[in-house]
């Protein structure tokens, strides 16, 4: 544990969180995913680099990312307000199921181990990778939202694996919410709100049940890294326009096979890590 004190450390560390951040924010821009679904996973590769200790690894790397996801997703849901798309009364109807989802989710990715918490990522991550390689955008389940139990019952989903996972609405959200006959822009602006959701308390959650935690590197707030913070979200930011750039470049059907391909290849990796 030294070693992380050690001003060359501290500086290898600023330096892959500022290339994680240009990363989440080039694929955020090309695909329009939300970072989390790309940090995470970065940052489960990263973190051993540095020898953070096993067991703080997935939660770190979880916590960090809500962190990143709370001013994005303020800038995020603020423009998408604005262009007038997002469905406010299926926001207002879907925002305390989300709320308990997420008290609940946060709960559970403090108390479980590590490995859970990785176990649970790999699982959802599949589940993505496979809706982004398999489904064209325009396929449904049906053309209207669920109301009543099953519409709660939908809304603490979202909220309960995204705060596990380190994700804002947008990864688990959008698809579900484009399967019930929500257009794509819709879908997409009413999930930003989602992130703010679910990334604030979850945020708070993960700062308290790491708190004072041994194995954690210099400059954490609990479950949180200061310098990933204070690093990710500026990088992410000066690289989306990038990420969007090349999104007019390339052909979005290639790039969303692409990225389900990355993401296959990532949760594998994680389910490998599990039994070793």
């Amino acid at each position: 544990m030294e070693h992380m004190t050690d001003p060359m450390w501290l500086a290898g560390l600023a330096v892959a969180m500022a290339l994680t951040g240009i990363v989440s924010g080039t694929l955020a821009g090309l695909l329009g995913v939300g970072g989390g679904i790309v940090i995470v996973p970065v940052l489960f590769n990263v973190f051993p680099l540095f020898g953070i200790p096993e067991a703080v690894q997935m939660k770190l790397a979880v916590g960090t990312s809500l962190a990143t996801i709370i001013p994005t997703s303020i800038q995020s849901a603020r423009k998408h307000y604005l262009k007038g798309t997002m469905d406010v009364p299926l926001l207002k109807s879907l925002a305390p199921s989300i709320g308990v989802g997420v008290l609940l989710g946060t709960v559970l990715a403090i108390w479980l181990k590590g490995e859970a918490l990785t176990l649970v990522f790999a699982t959802i991550a599949i589940l993505v990778a496979l809706n982004m390689g398999f489904t064209g955008a325009d396929w449904k389940l049906r053309d209207s939202f669920p109301g009543g139990v099953l519409r709660q019952a939908i809304g603490g989903f979202i909220g309960t694996v995204s705060a596990m996972m380190g994700i804002g609405g947008g990864t688990v959200g959008v698809p579900i919410l484009s399967m019930f006959g929500a257009p794509i822009r819709g879908a997409v602006a009413t999930a930003s709100v989602f992130g703010i959701i679910i990334s604030i308390p979850a945020s708070i959650g993960f700062i308290y049940g790491g708190w004072g935690d041994p194995l954690l590197p210099p400059l954490s707030l609990g479950y949180v890294n200061l310098i990933g913070f204070a690093l990710i979200v500026p990088s992410s930011m000066i690289a989306a326009p990038w990420g969007v750039h090349l999104a007019h470049t390339i052909p979005p059907l290639l790039l969303k096979r692409a990225f389900a391909l990355f993401l296959f290849i990532t949760a594998m990796r994680m389910f490998y890590s599990l039994t070793v």
